[in-house]
């Protein structure tokens, strides 16, 4: 159930012809009152003798009542309250009962001699209450903290009428977009609002940005329309952005501040990350990259950094301040932004369903220590200049990698926000993790299956060696991993290991030492990525490379079936 208090107006009459009219779209069905300040005022929706005015001059009778100077300015107050589509469908009498609940709740109707008000119910999955703010006793009314009330309210309502139940808020969330957008988003066959569409593009702007100018160059080169606000000095103050093709009735373009998109990307918000990354960025080789040059590392390489980073990024929100916390949490998004806009066809649709569920992760009451961000929002700048990915090879593989690192990080924000009960956080950074599920699938899929491939064909003396070094570094995990169909990838891997000069067993315990798996629905095939970049292997096995120096003999998968409790199925996260 949402609430939505909306902006007071002046005029009731013209408040009382849109709920009982047919609505922007024809959408309103059969508009009727469902309840009333005293449960007897006019219908003019089922009345044939009721009107509109008469309604009205009820509603307003007590402000007309009060000397001129004492009315409020804008003495309309309106609510409307609406269920999620998959509720079901609440009777007159139900509807009636939360009109009432929230009025008490809201401070419109506590009490005897209070404010004059009517509900209208118009559609099967929501009511409008229209209320006047003057009270029969001629007083205003207290409606402080109305809109946390009317949440508070609702929470209780949820649970009492058996309907879905919403995580409780803490005003950090993006401005929502509103019935007319989603409207106009829907006509025009797109899924989402323009709203939604430049809060991402914003976003991506602002990832690893560190000036006004690159911030403003990048949007530009998104394609948004900007307007700069500036003080009589000169001084910019703010901007508004527009989607070209976004019109208002006067086939003029729609213009959203930073703020009205996310609190987070108002420019003195903005200014803040810029003005933590300047002294330590200055000395990072990605600083020296311009717009328009790649990287010397290349999409693969940026990949590579992003994950070592975020990997650091994950212990800092287990054990450092909330602070940190919050800026490794803050951080971690301008990397997921940064991904998003730079992925391969494969993985694009995925990550930036999760860049986008995330963003509501990204911040909370507790503020951020951004000078704390530095080498994430460094990690995103990186991936920004090194170009788009291709979905294949070392561009793909390095990829499953980094995604599979922030499925890791997005788990331990949901962790972070969930110890601090911040309800639709930790909730959005679990979306954020199935999304990022998929796109792993997606991306992991083609590296995984040539080293499955190599390690069903290594030798058998080759194999029973590196069963025995998995016994030996994770005798906990060995029956589960030896059961997994990713254990001929984790084998071939470790011979790749012991290739490149380094003791397979010890390094693996190292792997799997560093923080937890369970998480995982596929522990060998974190434990491959993790292997690979301990030993600076390649992320993509190469297609040369042979599997091992030994001799091959016949495949080994029946060798080594009384070692492994179980096989077939495929690899999953």
């Amino acid at each position: 159930m949402i609430p939505k208090i909306h902006k007071r107006g002046r005029r009731t009459i013209g408040l009382l012809y849109y709920l009982y009219g047919p609505g922007t779209h024809e959408e309103h069905v059969d508009p009727h009152l469902v309840a009333s300040w005293d449960d007897n005022a006019p219908d003019p929706g089922r009345d044939p003798e009721a009107t509109l005015k008469q309604l009205q001059q009820l509603l307003d009778q007590p402000v007309e009542n009060v000397e001129p100077d004492a009315r409020p300015d804008r003495h309309v107050w309106h609510l409307s309250v609406r269920n999620a589509p998959t509720d079901r469908i609440l009777s007159d009498e139900e509807w009636a009962d939360v009109a009432r609940r929230m009025v008490a709740a809201t401070g419109i109707d506590p009490d005897d001699g209070a404010c004059r008000w009517a509900a209208v119910r118009h559609a099967d999955d929501h009511i409008h209450i229209v209320a006047t703010l003057v009270r029969e006793d001629g007083y205003k009314p207290n409606l402080d903290q109305d809109a946390n009330r009317s949440q508070a309210e609702a929470r209780l309502l949820e649970a009492e009428l058996g309907l879905r139940r919403l995580n409780r808020g803490d005003g950090t969330a993006a401005q929502r977009p509103t019935s007319a957008e989603r409207h106009k988003a829907a006509r025009r066959g797109q899924s989402r609002t323009a709203r939604e569409e430049l809060r991402e593009k914003v976003r991506h702007a602002a990832a690893g940005a560190t000036s006004e100018d690159e911030f403003f160059r990048r949007l530009s080169a998104g394609g948004l329309l900007i307007r700069r606000r500036l003080a009589p000095s000169g001084d910019l103050l703010g901007y508004t952005v527009a989607l070209p093709d976004d019109l208002n009735k006067d086939a003029e373009p729609v213009f959203y501040s930073g703020s009205k998109l996310a609190p987070d990307l108002s420019l003195p918000r903005i200014r803040q990350r810029w003005s933590s990354s300047t002294t330590t960025e200055s000395a990072e080789p990605d600083e020296a990259v311009r717009p328009g040059r790649r990287t010397t590392s290349g999409p693969s390489g940026a990949r590579r950094q992003a994950t070592e980073v975020t990997w650091q990024a994950v212990l800092l929100i287990a054990d450092g301040s909330d602070g940190v916390g919050a800026a490794q949490i803050a951080g971690g998004g301008e990397v997921l932004d940064a991904l998003a806009q730079t992925s391969a066809i494969s993985t694009r649709h995925a990550l930036r369903e999760a860049a986008f569920a995330y963003e509501r992760a990204s911040r909370s009451h507790i503020r951020a220590e951004r000078e704390h961000d530095r080498a994430l929002r460094a990690a995103a700048r990186d991936l920004v200049y090194s170009g788009p990915a291709l979905d294949h090879g070392e561009h793909g593989a390095s990829s499953a990698m980094l995604i599979d690192m922030l499925f890791f990080f997005v788990a331990a924000a949901a962790a972070w926000h969930g110890k601090r009960h911040h309800a639709q956080q930790a909730a959005a950074a679990r979306q954020a993790a199935e999304h990022l599920r998929a796109a792993y699938e997606a991306a992991a899929g083609q590296p995984l299956a040539v080293l499955r491939q190599r390690g069903r064909r290594l030798a058998q003396p080759l194999l029973h060696k590196h069963t025995e070094n998995l016994r030996r570094a994770v005798p906990e995990l060995a029956d589960r991993l030896l059961a997994e169909p990713g254990w001929y990838a984790l084998a071939a891997t470790l011979a790749e290991v012991e290739d490149a000069g380094h003791d397979p067993a010890p390094l693996l315990a190292e792997a799997a030492a560093r923080r937890e798996l369970d998480t995982a629905e596929s522990v060998s095939d974190v434990l491959v990525w993790r292997l690979r970049r301990l030993a600076g292997l390649p992320a993509a096995p190469s297609s040369q490379r042979s599997a091992s120096s030994a001799p091959r003999t016949r495949p080994a998968r029946a060798s080594v079936d009384h070692l492994r409790p179980g096989s077939g199925g495929r690899s999953g996260r």
